[in-house]
């Protein structure tokens, strides 16, 4: 029997297994449709799943549906934008609810969503995204029945993303990471749900972000009438960062919108409280914090929000004569006194208001008042007052906040603004009234955007109607000294609006090192590799500066009197009229530097006046690369130059992207032919010019470049009186191709060759007054190679003169041969001589007059050289 009974048993438990193995692939696609049809038949979208998974073991007893990657994307006027995404939604059921048939509903129990995105938007007209719900004006009947009904009795939601986008009010907020539970039966319709929430909140209105990653925690049971739609707060504790509220009252969905019945307030009245609304990484322990005095939160909201109302409501935040002291820090804030109320009374949004009518607090002898007041919402109305002192070095002893650098310095402020939002708007800075001022001293800050840290030994603002005058700034840097003078136009658009920062200064410096405001910031990469970035100007800067700097450090260059315009705009520096004093003469510069794009950029004129020739092509990479040969030549130079180009991250000119043109003068040179191997050169292999003699003085040069070449404008050099023209290019990476050419006299030829010249006719001597020699200087300025047409030039010469003196013998008549040679008979062997024939004397003619060329090519060419 008992084999029997175990063998049934084991039988049983196998069928069980293989059944509950086996549903899913019975009932998948039957669920799998069922989805389909009630996500596409109920909604206005494009929506898509990857697959959906059946399982019996999951969630046993209970079956478990899975949809993978479910995704709801909108159509026009929102076409493209994701509604809603979950990266895995669970479905749970009895397994009894698979067995139904087609036309019966399935009932769900649980649902649970994991990895979830929610995106909510109004456009400007007013039109939501999440308005799909398919329009269907056919009345339900009885028989119609749904695939699926609710029928919850738990749900879960774990890491949510919901945005929330207001275009036309320019309102975004952001509830991240939600974590979201609760229990409760859904197929009553009164129910207590039991939930428990986690999220981070961020909060921003026209651009300014008031609340960023704020923690909320909300633990409640929530009375639901799913009749009236209404939602009663029972039993809750709520946590905003780590300030306590507890909530009472009701919230009812109506036709036209929601209606509020709302109470909130602090469970306690310790100023522990307002310690709580810092977020925990920057209040501490605050169990461990010492408190007196009181801090109160009470907020009542009733009210209906419709299209046109919103709920009234009033919220009353106040503390008195309370103080806090942290166990590890030295120093106490005392006298703390909060009055503030945040109230509309009428139901409209513009007649929100709000009032501080004090902040107060203590830090030692220092005491600072605050006093505001904000009203009517379409054009805030801004009433302040700011008076006090504050040592800067004592917030860190009294607060524990993390700074990379500890605070220095006197604040102190009696300062009154009043002004509307809609002025500040639109730059109409006559309606902004203040008075008063500001001063700071001893400030020190360093900062991941400043390049070394600044110590401002005084800063004092003067506060006018409609304008901020900065009366005093001295500062360091580095080893660069300011101080500027000057107004700022538009402070309050800069600060309440986002606006570019307007304003009009005057600069002096002593020293003025420009690393030390340009060094450029380093990133890590993928690989873990450290990066330079480029340097970037502020975009929220637009303002001109009148400088002056009796020396300015650029690179390793020192440059004196520098002085200039400046206009900071739109990520770029206009430079007008900037002239420094730089290797004994003067520099005018006038362009711009950008660096709104990826890379930097810059275009510049610039006008040399006797300049150090070479000093600035030796000092300066840019002008070494166009002209290397002009770093071995002494003397001045007077020069026009055009250049464009990229700037590498430290903002030096990038060589390789440089095009533009030079033209250029020379004054009072001389040569140095020892430090340059390209005038060895030329100077080794042609004998007839001595380099020390060359006279470059009101030289003109003319010069083009572009994609790494320059193109040098053939040129006329002066050697006493024999002409030198040169022209050709070289590459930024000193390789070279340049032709030379020669016009040599013939007077430098030797006494020989002229003493041959001289015996011709006056019209023939002529036509051989000089010589034309070429000359290519080619290889690289570090190793030049020169080759020359000499050989030709000799050949040519030889030819020109044995066809003169052969013209000019043949005419004189073969009695008069002999004389002109010295050679009128021959002698045989027994030494009888004979006059020689007419052919004999004339080729005896030829090889004296080619022996005599060639001995004066030979001395001119080959001899050493010698002081002319």
């Amino acid at each position: 029997m008992l084999k029997k009974i175990l063998k049934i048993t084991g039988i049983t438990l196998l069928v069980l297994i293989i059944g509950l193995v086996a549903a899913p692939f019975i009932f998948k696609d039957k669920i799998k449709e069922m989805i389909a049809k009630t996500l596409n038949e109920s909604v206005d979208a494009k929506v898509a799943f990857e697959d959906v998974d059946l399982s019996l073991l999951k969630s046993f007893p209970l079956a478990n549906v899975t949809i993978d990657k479910l995704s709801i994307i909108n159509k026009a006027p929102f076409e493209g934008d994701t509604l809603f995404y979950s990266g895995e939604t669970n479905l749970k059921m009895s397994i009894k609810e698979l067995f139904k048939d087609a036309t019966e509903t399935i009932n769900l129990e649980s649902i649970s969503s994991q990895n979830g995105i929610v995106n909510i938007i109004f456009n400007k007209d007013g039109l939501g995204n999440y308005d799909i719900a398919l329009k269907d004006d056919k009345p339900e009947s009885e028989s119609d029945s749904k695939p699926f009904a609710l029928n919850i009795q738990d749900y879960k939601i774990e890491n949510l993303r919901l945005s929330y986008i207001d275009e036309a009010s320019d309102m975004k907020m952001l509830l991240d990471s939600i974590n979201h539970s609760g229990t409760g039966n859904f197929a009553a319709q009164k129910l207590d749900l039991d939930t428990e929430t986690t999220a981070k909140l961020s909060f921003e209105m026209e651009k300014n972000k008031l609340m960023n990653n704020v923690g909320i925690t909300l633990d409640a049971v929530l009375g639901i009438d799913l009749d009236k739609m209404k939602f009663e707060f029972k039993d809750n504790r709520a946590l905003i960062n780590q300030l306590p509220l507890e909530f009472s009252g009701s919230l009812q969905m109506v036709e036209a919108g929601q209606d509020y019945d709302l109470k909130f307030k602090t469970p306690t009245s310790s100023f522990k409280n307002f310690l709580g609304l810092v977020p925990k990484a920057y209040s501490g322990d605050l169990d461990k914090v010492q408190t007196s005095g009181d801090f109160k939160v009470n907020g009542v909201v009733k009210g209906s929000l419709t299209e046109t109302t919103i709920p009234k409501f009033n919220i009353e935040i106040a503390s008195n004569n309370a103080m806090f002291k942290y166990p590890d820090l030295p120093k106490a804030v005392k006298n703390i006194v909060i009055d503030t109320h945040i109230v509309n009374e009428t139901g409209l949004m513009n007649d929100t208001y709000v009032n501080l009518d004090k902040l107060s607090f203590a830090i030692d002898q220092d005491v600072f008042n605050v006093k505001a007041n904000i009203k009517n919402f379409d054009n805030a109305l801004v009433d302040a007052q700011l008076n006090g002192t504050i040592n800067l070095a004592n917030v860190t002893k009294a607060y524990p906040v993390q700074l990379d650098m500890p605070l220095s310095g006197i604040l102190k402020a009696d300062v009154a603004t009043k002004f509307d939002m809609k002025s500040v708007e639109t730059s109409q800075y006559q309606n902004i009234q203040s008075s008063g001022n500001m001063s700071i001293t001893g400030f020190n800050y360093d900062g991941p955007e400043l390049a070394k840290p600044i110590k401002i030994n005084k800063a004092a603002i003067v506060f006018n109607t409609s304008k901020i005058q900065l009366n005093e700034l001295d500062a360091k840097t580095g080893g660069s000294d300011l101080k500027v003078t000057g107004a700022l136009d538009n402070f309050y658009g800069f600060m309440f609006k986002n606006q570019v920062l307007k304003g009009n200064f005057n600069m002096n410096s002593n020293n003025l090192l420009v690393s030390d405001f340009m060094e450029p910031s380093t990133t890590t990469t993928t690989e873990g590799k450290k990066a330079t970035e480029p340097v970037k100007i502020p975009s929220f800067l637009d303002c001109t500066i009148s400088a002056k700097a009796n020396n300015v450090v650029y690179d390793n260059l020192i440059l004196k009197n520098v002085s200039g315009n400046l206009v900071v705009r739109d990520q770029a520096i206009a430079l007008n009229n900037l002239k420094m004093g730089i290797f004994g003469g003067n520099i005018g510069l006038t362009g711009n530097v950008s660096t709104k794009g990826n890379v930097p950029t810059f275009k510049m004129d610039l006008g040399l006046n006797q300049v150090g020739i070479s000093e600035a092509f030796t000092q300066l990479d840019m002008l070494k690369s166009i002209a290397p040969i002009a770093g071995v030549i002494n003397g001045k130079l007077n020069s026009t130059i055009n250049v464009s180009g990229k700037l590498t991250n430290d903002m030096t000119p990038d060589l390789k992207t440089l095009s533009g043109d030079l033209v250029g003068q020379l004054l009072s040179t001389t040569i140095n032919e020892k430090n340059s191997k390209l005038l060895s050169t030329l100077s080794s292999n042609l004998n007839f010019i001595n380099l020390d003699k060359l006279n470059l003085n009101d030289l003109k040069a003319a010069l083009t470049f572009s994609d790494g070449k320059v193109n040098l404008k053939p040129l006329d050099l002066k050697y006493q009186d024999i002409k030198v023209t040169l022209g050709g290019t070289h590459g930024f990476d000193q390789t070279m191709n340049y032709d030379i050419k020669f016009d040599v006299p013939t007077k430098y030829l030797g006494t020989e060759i002229n003493n041959l010249i001289a015996k011709l006719a006056p019209a023939d001597a002529k036509k051989v007054e000089s010589i034309p020699i070429n000359a290519a200087m080619t290889g690289s300025f570090g190793a030049p190679k020169l080759t020359t047409d000499l050989k030709m030039a000799t050949t040519n010469l030889i030819t020109q003169l044995l066809k003169q003196q052969k013209d000019k013998l043949i005419g004189q008549g073969l009695s008069q041969l002999g004389n002109v040679a010295g050679l009128p008979t021959k002698t045989d062997s027994t030494g009888t001589s004979t006059p020689k024939t007419k052919e004999e004397v004339k080729e005896e003619v030829k090889e004296v007059v080619k022996d005599k060329v060639k001995d004066g090519l030979n001395n001119l060419f080959n001899k050493k050289k010698k002081d002319e």
